[in-house]
């Protein structure tokens, strides 16, 4: 019996891995890999950066600037963002992000002159999901939020 809730979770990580935020950052990390280092590497080995467990985060210290993999991360996700919210309406969505040196900081998406996501960021050192579910999940409801915005105001985007 143990076997079928092990299916279920290896069934929700794969449908996870093919939602259309999550390709969207599949494509975005891919685009970076100039030498074709990942070319052979699953979707999964190339996303696994992103999954980071509550023991590997109590782990990481948050004295000292963010690591510049982890901020590469944080970029190529809000980027993924934006491409998965241009794929489902057609318009430009740019991220905008800014960050202190002690891993502090904002995150805004805009289209013209529309604001779709607006998030505040802290302790970026630890950034991460629990599992290619959560950050499905998660970044499902960051796109959904975005084209609910443009829906709402498509005359200001367009300004």
């Amino acid at each position: 019996m143990l076997d079928e809730p092990i299916a279920a979770a290896v069934d929700a990580e794969e449908a996870a891995l093919q939602s259309p935020a999550i390709r969207a950052l599949v494509r975005q990390m891919r685009a970076h890999d100039t030498h074709g280092a990942w070319e052979k590497k699953s979707d999964a080995e190339v996303l696994k950066p992103f999954i980071v467990t509550k023991a590997e985060r109590r782990a990481i210290p948050v004295v000292g600037d963010p690591d510049s993999k982890v901020l590469f991360r944080i970029e190529t996700y809000w980027a993924a963002i934006g491409m998965a919210i241009e794929a489902e309406t057609g318009t430009i969505a740019s991220p905008l992000l800014r960050l202190s040196h002690e891993g502090f900081g904002r995150v805004v998406l805009t289209a013209g002159r529309l604001i779709l996501v607006s998030k505040h960021l802290r302790d970026v050192h630890r950034f991460g999901f629990d599992s290619f579910a959560d950050m499905a999940n998660k970044t499902e409801a960051l796109v959904a939020e975005g084209v609910g915005m443009l829906k709402r105001f498509p005359d200001v985007a367009d300004a």
